[in-house]
């Protein structure tokens, strides 16, 4: 087996312990090897300088000068000797201008050339006149030896030779006790390196929560995965702002290009408005925010990651508005259609066994008028939104609302004046129909609720002037002052059920996107015009057109 898969199977610690060891060793080993190289280098380099600053001293002295000229062996022997102790070297030689030996500490090679077995030739001194450094293993075994000419006492001549050597053994007795002391260091150092290996691996251990590294793996694998299936939008950053998690559905929700990198960049070269660093700064979450980002009516949470108490990112996820208002109203209407259509079936039960009582009794001019009577109002209707407008998003969506209304035996009626013929076309159609949709569903509630079955929601638009005016009366119980101020916001209901409070939330804030104002006052005065005795509430819309025209025209124009 492979050493290194073998490696993987261990656990942290262990891992961790031989790894950081033969790292300790392969590092400590490396810089001893190079230090006891270097200092056995730097050793024979200063002895061989001290040899040949004693020998070249030696070469100076008139009376070895003399005694080398004439060849006084006699006087050199004892003089040797007593210099070698002097300076402390191992001996110290002297030849004549030949390299014949005067002086030596084995007395039987006087008189034998000193190249025989010193292997050296002499010639830098005796030749060239030059004291150098040689190592070579002489008669009295390996040596460093500083080599010096002797001159004549004019300075003319080279009449000898000085030789002072140093045995290497003393070299190796000090490289010896360093590289003890430099195994002990290597020693030490292992030792240091596995506590060390323990402690950070117990620490790195509670630090991923006891974890295998291969367990991480592959719990990033699964999370990449999960992130990559759900269809909610995700987005993660570190505690600087950089990005860190990006999934698809974050792309395809806010529509950005699929082919750029988002990983790495800071949150705010890519969503500017997002406001994950303001939770980045306080620590508090956001749940169930509505925002506008990207053009987009977004939900979105936003929660703070925590480390030991520190703000160490930002998990945000998010989903379009419209899904979950969807969701909502389904869910909170299941009930209502479900009474609705009671109602209805009871209703029209009754007026079909009066059409068949009609036909049994041969009355068919009767029986035609009740069924007539069922179409002529829808007609009426058709006919004028014909004229009220020519949009026919916004003409199926008042029909639809007509049809609702009159499952729940209410009537939906246009005022005579009202006309909605210059809708830009750049204006959004979907968030129109939203606001109108929820305003309208908002009035044929409270006006069954208050007034019953007969009642009526009158809606009045207008085009004139800089604005699209959209009125929603219903006669529902209306607001008070407090409820006016609260009536907007997310969450708040005057039906006192569950479910309720989001769809004027939703309105208002397509309303401000689309940079329009929405308004909510009593409705029509009782007959003796008090206003505090007024029967519903009106919700008033006021969307500029300039914005949208503008658009409009830019768009028209050729970029030709």
């Amino acid at each position: 087996m492979h050493p290194f898969l073998s490696l993987r199977r261990l656990r942290l610690k262990p891992r961790m312990i031989l790894i950081l060891g033969a790292i300790a060793i392969l590092q400590t080993g490396a810089l001893g090897y190079f230090a006891i190289n270097y200092l056995d280098k730097v050793l024979n380099e200063q002895i061989g300088q001290q040899a040949m600053r004693v020998a070249m001293a030696i070469a100076a002295t008139p009376d070895v000068i003399d005694a080398v000229t004439e060849k006084n062996t006699t006087f050199l022997q004892p003089l040797s000797q007593k210099l070698a102790r002097a300076a402390e070297a191992r001996f110290v030689v002297f030849g004549d201008a030949q390299g014949i030996r005067l002086a030596h500490p084995l007395p039987a090679r006087i008189g034998r050339p000193m190249a025989d077995d010193e292997g050296d030739t002499n010639e830098p001194a005796l030749i060239h006149g030059r004291a150098y450094v040689s190592e070579a293993l002489g008669s009295v075994g390996w040596s460093v030896r500083g080599k010096a000419p002797i001159f004549s006492r004019d300075g003319s001549t080279i009449v000898g030779i000085v030789s002072v050597g140093y045995l290497l053994d003393a070299v190796e007795v000090i490289v010896g006790h360093h590289t003890g002391s430099m195994l002990l260091a290597i020693g030490a150092a292992f030792l240091f390196s596995v506590g060390t290996a323990i402690w950070f691996a117990n620490h790195f251990r509670k630090a991923i929560f006891n974890l295998e590294p291969e367990q991480i793996a592959r719990m990033f694998q699964e999370r990449n995965a999960t992130l990559e299936t759900v269809r909610e939008g995700i987005v993660a950053i570190n505690q600087s702002g950089h990005i860190t998690t990006f999934n698809h559905a974050a792309i395809k929700t806010l529509e950005l290009p699929e082919d750029r990198i988002y990983i790495g960049r800071h949150i705010t070269e890519v969503l500017p408005d997002t406001g994950m660093e303001e939770v980045l700064a306080q620590g508090q979450p956001h749940f169930d925010h509505d925002i506008w980002l990207h053009d987009h009516n977004l939900i979105v949470n936003r929660i703070p990651l925590l480390q030991d108490g520190e703000v160490t990112g930002v998990v945000s996820s998010f989903r379009l508005k419209d899904e979950v208002d969807l969701v909502s109203r389904k869910l909170t209407r299941i009930r209502q259609y479900a009474e609705t259509l009671r109602s209805q079936a009871h209703e029209y039960n009754n007026k079909l066994h009066t059409i068949a009582g009609l036909i049994q009794i041969d009355a068919k001019a009767e029986a035609l008028a009740v069924i007539g009577q069922e179409t002529i109002s829808h007609q009426a209707f058709i006919q004028q939104l014909m004229g009220v407008t020519s949009d026919s998003v916004l003409a199926g969506c008042l029909l639809g609302k007509y049809n609702r209304a009159k499952e729940l035996g209410l009537d939906l009626t246009i005022d005579e004046n009202s006309q909605m013929s210059d809708l830009p076309e750049q204006l959004p159609r979907e968030q129109l129909v939203s606001i109108l949709g929820n305003l309208i569903d908002n009035a044929l509630e409270a006006t069954l609720n208050h007034h019953g079955q007969g009642g009526t929601v009158t809606l009045c638009f207008s085009d004139y002037g800089k604005e699209l005016i959209f009125e929603v009366n219903d006669q529902g119980a209306g607001l008070t002052p407090q409820q006016a101020d609260k009536i907007f916001t997310r969450g708040y209901t005057t039906k006192g059920q569950d479910g309720h409070g989001i769809g004027l939330d939703l309105v208002r804030s397509q309303v401000t996107h689309l940079g329009g104002l929405i308004t909510v006052e009593p409705g029509e005065p009782d007959e003796a015009g008090r206003l505090q005795h007024c029967s519903g509430s009106r919700f008033t819309v006021y969307l500029p057109k300039h914005v949208w025209h503008a658009q409009t025209k830019q768009g028209n124009e050729d970029p030709q």
